[in-house]
């Protein structure tokens, strides 16, 4: 394990020395991996978590008040990265499948009545509409939608309300009509 950068050390890295903040950095990460290890388990989500962390400390040590408190300000860093993590705001961006295997959780083909036409369903939306909810499976934030799509946070969540609402509708027409083809009917 790496010793504990000096005082000298920790100012230099608030005031931009790359050595010093490869030293800051390179102290604390071992530290990290064993505090997000024994809270979640071991993964990769463990790697990506303290990732995230130094970025974290790298973006933010020049707020750094006093250099010998150089652990409890990474730490802090830490419980926020655990809380978005235990928040559900942690997702992987991009899901990697084996083309030839079957997916988790499905063990063969659905039935043709249970099928739904995904294209038709999504034509139903605008293609501003498809675009959000298509960065939102991504697992994109909010805010980074909107700025992607120059807009506002509100409005996206506006159009993303809007849009499943009206999912929602095309949904429950659906399963009326599919129902009533089976001579059953909702109570």
């Amino acid at each position: 394990m790496e010793s504990a950068p000096d005082i000298q050390t920790v100012d230099a890295a608030r005031g931009g020395d790359s050595r010093a903040m490869e030293a800051v950095l390179t102290y604390v990460q071992p530290i990290l991996q064993a505090f997000f290890t024994s809270r979640t388990g071991r993964g990769a989500h463990v790697d990506d978590l303290v990732q995230n962390t130094l970025l974290r400390l790298h973006r933010g040590i020049k707020d750094l008040n006093e250099a010998n408190s150089l652990k409890s300000f990474t730490m802090k860093a830490a419980v926020f990265e655990l809380q978005d993590y235990y928040r559900g705001r942690y997702s992987i961006k991009e899901q990697l499948y084996d083309p030839g295997a079957m997916p988790d959780g499905q063990l063969e083909e659905p039935s043709e009545a249970a099928a739904i036409d995904v294209d038709r369903l999504l034509a139903q939306l605008t293609p501003k509409a498809r675009r959000i909810l298509e960065l939102r499976a991504y697992g994109f934030k909010y805010e980074e939608i909107a700025g992607m799509i120059d807009s506002t946070e509100a409005a996206v969540k506006m159009q993303v309300r809007r849009a499943l609402d009206k999912l929602k509708q095309f949904f429950v027409l659906l399963l009326a009509v599919g129902i009533s083809s089976m001579g059953l009917s909702i109570k």
